[in-house]
């Protein structure tokens, strides 16, 4: 039985894009649901009526939102950084023992030279 993959693959950057546009837009609708119906109890629905100016709260929202979101999964997808963390730390995410082993001996050592 072949090993698991260690991390996962996402997918293109076209897929991120939807994706940060789908989630956007779905908080944008909800946003913009509750702040429609906010205003339209507080001021009224105005000429154009309920719908109507609900709607445009929704889709403006929606709109806004989803095309922020999916800027920001642009810019985090085309980062080159793979947060290189200094030598030791990446060593010790590694081998988590190894580290907690060295602590351990120099508590150790602490405690034997007082």
């Amino acid at each position: 039985m072949p090993p698991p993959p260690q991390h996962s693959t996402g997918g293109s950057t076209f897929d991120k894009i939807k994706m940060g546009a789908i989630m956007g837009s779905c908080v944008g609708l909800t946003i913009g649901f509750i702040f429609g119906s906010f205003s339209i109890m507080r001021a009224g629905p105005g000429p154009r009526g309920v719908v109507a100016t609900l709607s445009q709260y929704m889709l403006s929202s929606a709109a806004t939102f989803g095309f922020f979101m999916s800027v920001g999964s642009v810019i985090r997808t085309e980062s080159e950084h793979k947060y290189i963390l200094h030598p030791m730390a990446n060593r010790a995410a590694s081998e988590p023992w190894r580290m907690a082993w060295k602590r351990a001996e120099e508590r150790r050592r602490a405690e034997a030279s007082q």
